[in-house]
C-alpha cells in the first residue's frame, strides 16, 4: 500500500531524525527531495553507510539557502509536506518558514526542546533530550543501543502528527503548523511511570523475569516471562520448576535473577533456542544486526543519490529560480 502517492516530501534537516522520518514517508509512497547544503548533508561524512541506508530512493538537491533563498522557497512552494530542522527562527531567516509558503503546505519542525521556554535555543543530541526527559534515570552511566529521542519521539513522532495533518487537509484543505520536541516527546514515552512502577525499576534491570543472561559461548537470551504462566513454563522447561514461586516476591529478585544466571551459563545460545522454540516462555536471542537483518530487514540496498544530483531537474521544474 502505497497512500502518500503523488505527495512531495521536501525535506531540510540535517542527519538522523530528519533522514529517519522522511524515510518513513518514502517507504509510504510519497517522493521525497533533500535539500542539501553545497557540500552535503554532514552525515555523509560522520556516518556514510546511515547515511545511504536512510536516504536511498530520495532525491538530492543542493542550495545554500542564505546564498539562493528563492530556489529554496520556490521548492518547499510545491511540496504537501516540509521537513525541518533548524533551530527556531532559522528557516524564517532563510526565507524557508511555514509563513514563507503557500497554506496547504504542512510544515513539520523537529526540535530538541519546542520552539518556547528557557531550553528552545538550547544546543543537544539524542542523549541530552534522554536526560532532561528522564529517560535515563534507571540505566545511567549505561548508554541506550539505539536513539529513541531521534527516532521515536522525533522521526516517528513527526510522521504520526505529518499524517494526521494530511488527513485533516483533505477536510479542510488547509496545511498546517507542526513542531516536535524530541524532549517533550522522550518524557511522554516514560511518563506514564510517574505514578510508581510494580516493583522498583520493574522493565530497567529490577526483576528477574525480564532480563538479558549470558549463555555458555558468551552469548545472550532475552526472558521476558512477565505473565506468571510464562514463567511457571519457562521454569519447568529449565528444570527448576520450584523458582516459579519466586516470580514477583519483591525480596527476592536478587536470589532469583543469580539462579537464572547459573542455569543459562549451562548452555551455549543455540540449545537455549532449540529447547523452548515450541514453549510459551517468552525467550529469545540476543540478536546480531546481520542475524537480525537476515531475518526481519527491510532497508534498501541502494546507495543514496550524489550530492546534487538531481539540482538541474528541480530549478528546470520550478522556472529556474
Amino acid at each position: 500500500m502505497q497512500p502518500l502517492a503523488g505527495m512531495l516530501v521536501v525535506d531540510l534537516t540535517r542527519y538522523l531524525p530528519g533522514a529517519y522520518a522522511s524515510r518513513e514517508l518514502l517507504r509510504l509512497g510519497a517522493r521525497v527531495v533533500r535539500v542539501e547544503p553545497p557540500e552535503g548533508d554532514p552525515m555523509r561524512q560522520v556516518a556514510p553507510a546511515w547515511e545511504s541506508a536512510l536516504n536511498a530512493g530520495k532525491e538530492s538537491v543542493t542550495c545554500d539557502l542564505k546564498a539562493d533563498p528563492d530556489f529554496g522557497r520556490a521548492l518547499c512552494g510545491r511540496a504537501d509536506v516540509v521537513l525541518e530542522g533548524f533551530r527556531p527562527g532559522a528557516a524564517e531567516r532563510l526565507g524557508v518558514g511555514p509563513r514563507d509558503l503557500p497554506d496547504r503546505v504542512v510544515y513539520c519542525s523537529i526540535t530538541g526542546f519546542g520552539t518556547e521556554g528557557r531550553h528552545a535555543l538550547r544546543a543537544g543530541h539524542d542523549l541530552n533530550y534522554l536526560g532532561w526527559a528522564g529517560v535515563l534515570e534507571d540505566t545511567a552511566p549505561s548508554l541506550p543501543p539505539l536513539q529513541p529521542a531521534d527516532l521515536a519521539a522525533g522521526a516517528l513522532g513527526a510522521v504520526t502528527e505529518i499524517l494526521a495533518a494530511l488527513l485533516e487537509r483533505e477536510r479542510s484543505g488547509r496545511g498546517a503548523r507542526l513542531t516536535i520536541s524530541m524532549t517533550h516527546g522522550s518524557h511522554r514515552l516514560v511518563g506514564y511511570r510517574l505514578g510508581g512502577d510494580p516493583l522498583p525499576r520493574f522493565l530497567t534491570g529490577g526483576i528477574a523475569c525480564y532480563r538479558i543472561y549470558t549463555t555458555a559461548d558468551s552469548r545472550h537470551v532475552t526472558v521476558a516471562a512477565l505473565e506468571p504462566k510464562f514463567f511457571a513454563r519457562l521454569c519447568e522447561v529449565i528444570g527448576r520448576p520450584e523458582l516459579a514461586d519466586l516470580h514477583l516476591v519483591a525480596e527476592a529478585q536478587e536470589e532469583l535473577t543469580a539462579e537464572l544466571a547459573a542455569v543459562f551459563a549451562s548452555r551455549p545460545l543455540d540449545e537455549w533456542l532449540a529447547l523452548s522454540a515450541d514453549e510459551d516462555v517468552a525467550l529469545g536471542p540476543v540478536a546480531t544486526l546481520a542475524e537480525a537483518a537476515a531475518e526481519f530487514g527491510t532497508l534498501s540496498q541502494e546507495p543514496s543519490p550524489r550530492i546534487g544530483e538531481h539540482t538541474a531537474a528541480w530549478r528546470d521544474e520550478v522556472g529556474g529560480a
